[in-house]
Parts: structure tokens; C-alpha cells; sequence
């Protein structure tokens, strides 16, 4: 048997109890709807970022603060690299150029490098220059002008200034050296240094590009991502790109000698894994620190060289790296050598720095 209004409201009519309750209904569907349009529970879904489609962030932007956002493309396009050539001290010179150390700022440590400047008469828009970036040395064992010298004695006689900076840790440079793949305090190294080249009246702004030897393939590369305004890039046997293509390949170095238990740059990559664990190319935050997820904005050019029996860092990498370009439209080259190893002895360092002499003189000299 239903329940009559006038079982509540005895005193009442009909009539009247009818109205009332029309009125209150009325009112009761006002105040739901109004509360469902200005409640603060409504769930925000965030789409999925896949591996190809990384979060865009226009350079010169300011990305929210997040854990470990330094290590990101995005954040290292939002800030600025500025610094100078300080102090240079001749060291050594040759019939074609002159060798200092010179020392630069970067990030309020103070880095030194190798500066290399050829003799003669300075082109009109100043010397096409390279950021020349060494590949793994034990930091202890690490001179600065011994290491490379060939390669930079081979770059300098051919017209051009090579910059080879002591990555932070390493020679007489201050700072803890932060490893590569999951740091960047080398990638920030680079980059100063080629604002030091950039504010100085012998260099061609527009004309410096960057050379990189195994792990600093992946420093220069995201280097490049960072700025991709930069002319040319050389990479030699260099390794980790896509970061899927580290567990693919793997490196095999018998001179890595791990950071110590204890350190800072050990303890910052074990709170990195805490946070957001192991690379994993479907992860928003990792998709954001591999270069090569930025290839669409890239305007230099490229060139790879990589021995095939290199027992240090497979020639996978470079082939790789290599199919991904080859979806773009960006200039690149790989050039294969069936012997030289890691470092390209040899016949095939001749022909590899000849190679590379002649990419630079012609992406360089705007």
C-alpha cells in the first residue's frame, strides 16, 4: 500500500501538500545539477604519450618543476648556456696552429679545455670551430693533452678550431664526473662550451659543430636535440641513442670502472631508478630524456663512422641510429670500416678524419 501525502502533513490540502512537493522536487534537481558542474572530483584523464609523440615543449618555455627534470630535453631547451673563453695559456704549437689550455664556466664550476687555433689569416666571419668531446676514460686517467691528440693535430691542420673540454671530473676540471646515459652534467658541459666558442670574436657563430667518440655519441646527440640549430655532428663508434638499443646491444668496456659506493653521482642515479625505475620507453618521464625522440626538430647534418669488428661498442647502434634518419629528412651518412676497432686505427682513422675534415669544412663555412 503506498505512503499519501497527507499521511505527513495531516493539517494540510491535498492540494497544497501536492505543490509543496513539486516545488522541493524542482529545487532538489537544481542543486544536483549545479553540484555536478562545479564539483572538484570530476577525474582528469591524461592521454598516453607514446614513444614517438614525446611531451612537446617549445624551447625558451618554463616546464613545471619536476623530480629529475634536468635530465630532460625539454628542461635543457628552457634554460640558457652562457659563458667565455677565460684565461688561456699557451702550451704548445705546431707550423699550422697554436694550442692552449683555456678555462670556462659552466654551471659556476670551472672547466678547462684544449683550445686549438690555426695559424694564417682569420676568415672574414671568424674560424669554423668543434666542440671535440672525448669518449670514456677512467676521470684519473683522463690528460688533457695527451688523449686525442692525433685527432685534434688532424682537425686543427685542416683550418679548423677544436675545443676539446675536460668534461666536469676529469684533468684539472672541478666537479664529480656524473656518468653519461643518466646525467646531464655533460650534455650542460657541452653546451657551454659551445656558447664560450659562440662569444668569442675568432669563431663563426653560426659555424661550430660537435665531434663524439663512444659515450659521447649520446652526449652529443641530445646535445643536438637540445640545440638543433647546430650545423654538423661527427659521431664516432658511438653508443645509446634510443636507450632500448642499450639492452639490445650492450657495451662491452673493460676500462669503465663504476662510481664508487658513497659518491653523489652514485647516490642521484639509485634515487633516479627509485623514482621512475629502469628506462622504459613507454614512461612519459623517460620518453623526455632520449634524443632521438626529437628528430623532428632537427636541422644539421650527420655523420656516423663505426668500425665493424669495433669490439667496444657494437656497430648496431650506428645502424640503428641509422633507420630511425632514414625516416626523416635530415641529412646523414654512416660510414662503415671493416676494421679499426673502437677507436678507428689505422688506415681507417685516415680515412674516417679525412671524411670527417670534409663534412665539417662543408656544413660549417655559412
Amino acid at each position: 500500500m503506498g505512503i499519501l501525502p497527507n499521511s505527513f502533513f495531516p493539517n494540510l490540502k491535498p492540494k497544497t501538500i501536492w505543490l509543496f512537493l513539486l516545488i522541493s522536487g524542482v529545487l532538489v534537481s537544481v542543486v544536483i545539477s549545479v553540484g555536478l558542474i562545479f564539483s572538484p572530483t570530476h577525474e582528469i584523464v591524461t592521454p598516453f604519450v607514446s614513444r614517438s609523440t614525446p611531451v612537446p615543449i617549445a624551447i625558451g618555455s618554463s616546464p613545471s618543476p619536476f623530480p629529475f627534470q634536468e635530465l630532460t630535453i625539454p628542461y635543457l631547451r628552457s634554460r640558457s648556456y652562457v659563458s667565455s673563453l677565460q684565461n688561456l695559456q699557451k702550451v704548445s704549437e705546431t707550423q699550422t696552429y697554436t694550442s692552449y689550455i683555456a678555462e670556462y664556466d659552466s654551471d659556476s664550476l670551472r672547466v678547462y679545455g684544449l683550445l686549438t687555433i690555426p695559424k694564417g689569416e682569420k676568415p672574414p666571419s671568424g674560424w669554423p670551430a668543434v666542440v671535440f668531446v672525448h669518449g670514456y676514460i677512467p676521470p684519473r686517467s683522463y690528460q688533457t693533452q695527451v688523449n686525442y691528440a692525433s685527432y685534434v693535430d688532424y682537425l686543427a691542420k685542416n683550418g679548423l678550431v677544436v675545443f676539446k673540454p675536460d668534461l666536469r671530473g676529469h684533468g684539472k676540471s672541478e666537479g664529480e664526473p656524473g656518468g653519461t646515459y643518466y646525467s646531464a652534467d655533460y650534455v650542460i658541459d657541452v653546451l657551454n662550451a659551445r656558447a664560450a666558442l659562440e662569444s668569442s670574436n675568432l669563431i663563426n657563430a653560426k659555424g661550430i659543430g660537435l665531434w663524439g667518440h663512444s659515450m659521447a655519441g649520446n652526449i652529443i646527440f641530445r646535445a643536438f636535440a637540445v640545440r638543433p640549430e647546430i650545423p654538423a655532428i661527427v659521431i664516432w663508434a658511438g653508443a645509446v641513442y634510443t636507450y632500448s638499443d642499450f639492452s639490445d646491444y650492450s657495451i662491452s668496456d673493460n676500462s669503465y670502472q663504476p662510481s664508487q659506493v658513497g659518491t653523489e653521482s652514485r647516490r642521484k642515479r639509485q634515487e633516479l631508478f627509485d623514482m621512475y625505475g629502469v628506462f622504459n620507453p613507454t614512461s612519459s618521464f623517460w620518453q623526455q630524456v632520449v634524443g632521438t625522440n626529437y628528430l623532428a626538430d632537427l636541422k644539421g647534418a650527420i655523420a656516423v663512422h663505426h668500425a665493424v669488428d669495433d669490439p667496444v661498442v657494437s656497430i648496431n647502434y650506428s645502424r640503428n641510429l641509422m633507420r630511425l634518419l632514414d625516416q626523416t629528412a635530415i641529412l646523414h651518412t654512416l660510414y662503415e670500416y671493416n676494421s679499426g676497432g673502437h677507436n678507428l686505427t689505422g688506415t681507417s682513422f685516415t680515412t674516417a678524419m679525412q671524411r670527417s675534415t670534409d663534412f665539417y669544412k662543408q656544413h660549417l663555412n655559412r
